[in-house]
Parts: structure tokens; C-alpha cells; sequence
């Protein structure tokens, strides 16, 4: 088969076989070039963003290059990783065989060589995580481990860990998110609505606390204490 030679020499049965090809080798190379090179991406997904873009790009830049090879690869890819997303999620052997296992690197506050080299990244590389996670010792890490995302999830010792309301037995509200009832001048009435509010009483509010008009406000939203936060242009 001539599936290696010149586009236009190949006919479609060639192209979905060249896709599939190119797609393996593709996940071979990911996956030996391990999870620290293609950082916070999954291997499939990773592959997929490398290669879609170029298939589509050459053809509409080069006249001399087909289109229908391009849209046939494409498609066999797009098949591709969908079938791939429903292995990962029905068969854990698939799984295994595409996405890294987490590794264990730091345990009871100590620093695992052998986890580095397995996860393969350096001793800077783990230093550098810790202090974005504003860990300043390694000693106070019960546990760190290098997910399959390319990062590390960390378990402080218990006596290190931030004091929680819960830690000191105190009750609190259950929390809920602000509703946005203004944004660049313009009253959102479908959510005033689920609040039971309406424009006049956001109108109202905004000339007695803020001395202002809904045209001059770029956000404004209202808690679940009726306090309405106001953000003007500047």
C-alpha cells in the first residue's frame, strides 16, 4: 500500500488507514514521552489538539493539497478519541494502558526518589509545586502524589492543616453564590425575577445606597442577604 506516498495518490481506504496509523503512533509517543512534557493535558487529549489543527490548516493554506483527505483524516480522528473516551470509561485495562498511574512522591514527609524517576521529574520540578501550593517544607506533606494531569495533589499532617469552622465545632450558614442582577448596564430581569425582586426596587436601591443609575453600574449582584455589591465604570 501506498499509504506513506504523496497525498494525492491515496484513495479514501488509504486516508482512514493513514489517520489510524498516525493516531497510535501518536499515543505511543505521548506516552513515552511521559506526563511532565504535555503538562496538564490527558494523553488523548493531547494528541487529539496536536494533530486537528495541522490536518485542517495545510489544505486551506496550499492549494496543491486535497481538502477530502483532510476531512476523512479529521473524521477518523474525531471517531478515534470518542471511542477512546468510552474504552477509558468502560474497560479500567484501557485505562491503565493510556493514562498514567498516579505516583507516589513525597510520603510522612518524606521525599520518595524512586517516585521522582518514575513520574520523571526533578527534584526543582516537585520544590517548584510545593511552594505554588504555599508548602514552604516538605516535612509537613503526609502525602503528594503526580496525578495523570501533570500535577500534584498533596495531604498535609493534620497539624498543619488551616483550622476550619468545623474543626472548632461552629455552626455555619450553608453557602450560596451571589446572583448577578446588573451587568454593564443592564438589569438581568429573568434572575430578579427567581429573587423575587424587581427593576424598581433595584433602581431604588441603587439611588439610595449609591447615589447612582443602572447605566453607570458594570456589575452588580445581591447575596442571599438581600446586600446588594455594586461595581461602577471607572
Amino acid at each position: 500500500m501506498d499509504f506513506f506516498s504523496s497525498q494525492e495518490s491515496l484513495t479514501w481506504f488509504e486516508w482512514v488507514l493513514r489517520a489510524v496509523i498516525g493516531f497510535i503512533f501518536l499515543l505511543i509517543v505521548a506516552r513515552a514521552l511521559g506526563q511532565r512534557t504535555i503538562s496538564q493535558l490527558r494523553i488523548l487529549d493531547f494528541v487529539i489538539a496536536l494533530v486537528i489543527g495541522n490536518i485542517i490548516a495545510h489544505p486551506l493554506s496550499d492549494e496543491h493539497l486535497w481538502l477530502k483527505g483532510s476531512i476523512i483524516t479529521t473524521t477518523v480522528l474525531m471517531v478515534l478519541y470518542i471511542s477512546g473516551v468510552f474504552m477509558i470509561l468502560k474497560w479500567p485495562w484501557f485505562r491503565k494502558l493510556v493514562n498514567n498511574p498516579p505516583v507516589t512522591i513525597v510520603k510522612d514527609g518524606e521525599i520518595l526518589y524512586e517516585g521522582l524517576k518514575r513520574a520523571r521529574i526533578s527534584l526543582d520540578v516537585l520544590l517548584e509545586e510545593l511552594r505554588e501550593n504555599q508548602i514552604d517544607d516538605v516535612k509537613k506533606v503526609v502525602l503528594a502524589t503526580w496525578e495523570a494531569d501533570g500535577k500534584v495533589s498533596y495531604f498535609l499532617d493534620p497539624k498543619y492543616q488551616n483550622i476550619t469552622p468545623e474543626t472548632l465545632g461552629i455552626k455555619t450558614e450553608p453557602f450560596k453564590h451571589p446572583r448577578t442582577v446588573i451587568k454593564e448596564g443592564t438589569i438581568l430581569t429573568n434572575e430578579l425575577m427567581e429573587l423575587q425582586k424587581d427593576e424598581e426596587w433595584i433602581t431604588s436601591q441603587l439611588k439610595k445606597l449609591y447615589q447612582t443609575n443602572v447605566k453607570e453600574v458594570l456589575l452588580a449582584t445581591l447575596d442571599n442577604k438581600d446586600k446588594l455589591n455594586v461595581f461602577l465604570y471607572k
